[in-house]
């Protein structure tokens, strides 16, 4: 179901053709990494944390840790992230599939500047085998992003 959605999602733009379902595992970032032949910081990794009782989400290159301080100056709140069964509930993908994109219901996304130093980035599209390659402009344009921010070491 989740595959779907992002390429339903992708399709109103005309850009559905550009999601990879590969026949390896593209859960981890080193596994996506393998599977893509390039630096496992080029995986965008997307991180869920509850903010007020909200979810949101938050792109990060694949080496970043997320700083507790950083992420705390950000929010005002310590860093909590969500448990797999809230992740799936809140955006409709299973772990190693999250992504800002064909999201269940609206949820705020942002983007680390961790992904500044690349050209192109590869998040995951809905499940744990997909992934799309997009530009740093088109992952800002398609992730729907409210902002930049600065929360990993």
């Amino acid at each position: 179901m989740s595959l779907e959605a992002v390429k339903e999602y992708f399709s109103s733009f005309n850009m559905d053709h550009r999601i990879m379902v590969l026949e390896t595992s593209t859960a981890t970032v080193e596994e996506a990494a393998k599977a893509h032949g390039v630096d496992p910081d080029q995986i965008g990794k997307t991180l869920s944390f509850k903010l007020n009782d909200q979810p949101i989400l938050i792109v990060v290159s694949g080496k970043a840790k997320i700083d507790n301080q950083k992420y705390k100056g950000q929010f005002s709140k310590k860093a909590k992230m969500l448990n797999p069964a809230e992740a799936l509930e809140h955006t409709g993908h299973a772990i190693g599939g999250v992504c800002p994109f064909g999201l269940k219901k609206p949820i705020d996304v942002y983007l680390d500047v961790s992904l500044k130093k690349h050209t192109e980035i590869i998040p995951a599209a809905g499940d744990q085998n997909s992934s799309i390659r997009l530009s740093i402009e088109e992952l800002v344009k398609y992730s729907n992003s409210k902002n930049w921010i600065d929360v990993c070491k």
